[in-house]
């Protein structure tokens, strides 16, 4: 039985500072290898993402850390202690990049062959990968049946009916199947992510599956509370399915350091914790790592390995989607009328990762009037540097039994807009005005003056085209918040 892990280390761009061990501002190539060894070793995580999705990626990360850190990795096993998992390109959305999923499948086998050289037995170093937008089952079975039929399968073919087959001439491939891991952003996915899951492993000799579940494009594209109430629904159905078939199911929860994307802070862990009870695994993602303290990081870490589980959160899903309904509605609204301020800021966004553009299920501009806008990370950047945290955007499409309702099911709600709110100006010309009457009516909080001077400047910035120190501000004012977006 394989240890499932708790931590996953990530590598979303959403911190301000750069790690020690990085030679530019955005991390990439060999940096990633070091960063991965740093996240185990010193951190504590018990899992790092390697993300082939939108970015250049090392595909001999395997073989890099067992040479380089031959030491640690004779006393931790990669596959066993430790775990590598892939996040690759979904080629029914991404076709741009579909055949990196192709190369990535085929590295497995090689970076098998470079743990068996270390460690001289079988173990796979890598045996899962992850799939972003998954819209189906189909999505999923067609990069296991890839895997089995077209890399392992292939082996026994003969060149002709008196040669060698591919095993004598090239050796074997191992291991002989991967796990996939189905990553649902979208909130239509999310409500039949059981039957998703159900389909997909109904034929297939598993013992466990894990369930990615994301926190922060259904934010961006839905809203804050219809992101929270969807993963709450989403959490109930899965621990109803591992019942119903008699698997254990270990739903991963893809959590950021604002509390737009998740509010996973290292001293805000148990608040988190407490709030997705039934979630095994927690993205630990860039801000989380390089923006506090390492003391806290590391004790925030082993705070999360040491929870023990609960049940998942008994909640009214009609009552809930009537909200998610009306209050997305609202949200999506205000978005298209805010979206060229956040453009216009985005742009000056620093980047913290070698990728490329990716726009996200936000940018395919589904019932949203053709608007594109850029990735959560840099909207969410965008919106806070003019003062306006996304999280306080279509409260004033809910009634007073609604916020009632969501109190009793979002515990940590008051919070995180609280906790948003210590970023807000209430004097910015791009706050609409029924966002300024909600805030007023709902909720007491304190000003930060500096913040809310700087993010005046910003605006007035982009107003009079005057952008030669706007990256500089963005940045300050991110520097204050302790993450990017």
């Amino acid at each position: 039985m394989v240890r499932i892990p708790r931590c996953m280390s990530t590598q979303h761009p959403d911190n301000v500072s750069i790690p020690f061990f990085s030679s530019m501002q955005r991390i990439g190539g060999e940096d990633e290898v070091k960063e991965a060894y740093y996240a185990y070793s010193h951190l504590g995580c018990d899992e790092q993402m390697w993300d082939y999705e939108g970015k250049e990626v090392d595909n001999f990360v395997v073989k890099k850390l067992l040479t380089k850190y031959e030491g640690y990795f004779r006393e931790k096993r990669l596959g066993k202690d430790l775990f590598l998992t892939l996040r690759v390109p979904n080629p029914t959305v991404e076709k741009a990049e579909a055949k990196i999923l192709l190369e990535t499948l085929e590295s497995i086998p090689r970076s098998f062959d470079a743990a068996k050289l270390f460690y001289k037995d079988d173990l796979a170093p890598i045996f899962e990968v992850i799939l972003p937008m998954t819209m189906s089952h189909k999505c999923l079975d067609r990069i296991y049946k890839y895997y089995t039929d077209f890399i392992i399968d292939r082996q026994h073919i003969k060149f002709k009916n008196d040669d060698i087959s591919i095993l004598d001439w090239i050796g074997e491939f191992k291991p002989n199947r991967i796990n996939v891991i189905p990553l649902v952003e979208d909130i239509n996915q999310m409500l039949i992510v059981d039957e998703i899951v159900g389909e997909y492993v109904k034929d297939k000799q598993v013992d466990h599956q894990r369930v990615f579940l994301a926190r922060s494009d259904p934010a961006m594209n839905y809203g804050l509370v219809s992101a929270v109430l969807v993963n709450k629904i989403a959490l109930g159905k899965l621990e109803k399915l591992s019942s119903k078939i008699g698997m254990p199911i270990y739903p991963i929860i893809g959590v950021g350091s604002a509390p737009f994307r998740g509010n996973l802070r290292p001293d805000n862990v148990d608040r988190v914790l407490s709030e997705y009870k039934s979630a095994y695994t927690f993205t630990l993602q860039s801000a989380f790592k390089y923006d506090n303290p390492v003391n806290d990081v590391e004790a925030a870490i082993e705070r999360i390995k040491a929870i023990k589980l609960e049940k998942a959160q008994e909640i009214d899903e009609k009552r809930s989607l009537d909200i998610v309904g009306r209050y997305s509605k609202e949200y999506q609204k205000q978005i298209v009328g805010l979206a060229p301020i956040i453009n216009a800021v985005a742009r000056f966004v620093p980047g913290r990762r070698q990728r490329k553009l990716h726009i996200g299920l936000f940018g395919y501009a589904r019932n949203m009037g053709g608007v594109t806008l850029p990735r959560v990370i840099t909207f969410t950047c965008a919106l806070y540097s003019i003062g306006l945290p996304p999280e306080i955007l279509a409260l004033n499409a809910l009634t007073r039994d609604d916020l009632d309702f969501i109190r009793s099911v979002y515990v940590g709600f008051d919070q995180d807009i609280k906790d948003a709110l210590r970023y807000y100006n209430a004097n910015s010309q791009f706050v609409p005005q029924v966002v300024k009457e909600s805030v007023a009516e709902l909720f007491d909080y304190e000003v930060n003056s500096d913040y809310v001077d700087l993010s005046d400047h910003v605006g007035k910035s982009i107003i009079r085209n005057n952008t030669e120190h706007l990256a500089e501000q963005v940045l300050m004012l991110a520097n204050m918040r302790r993450f990017l977006g």
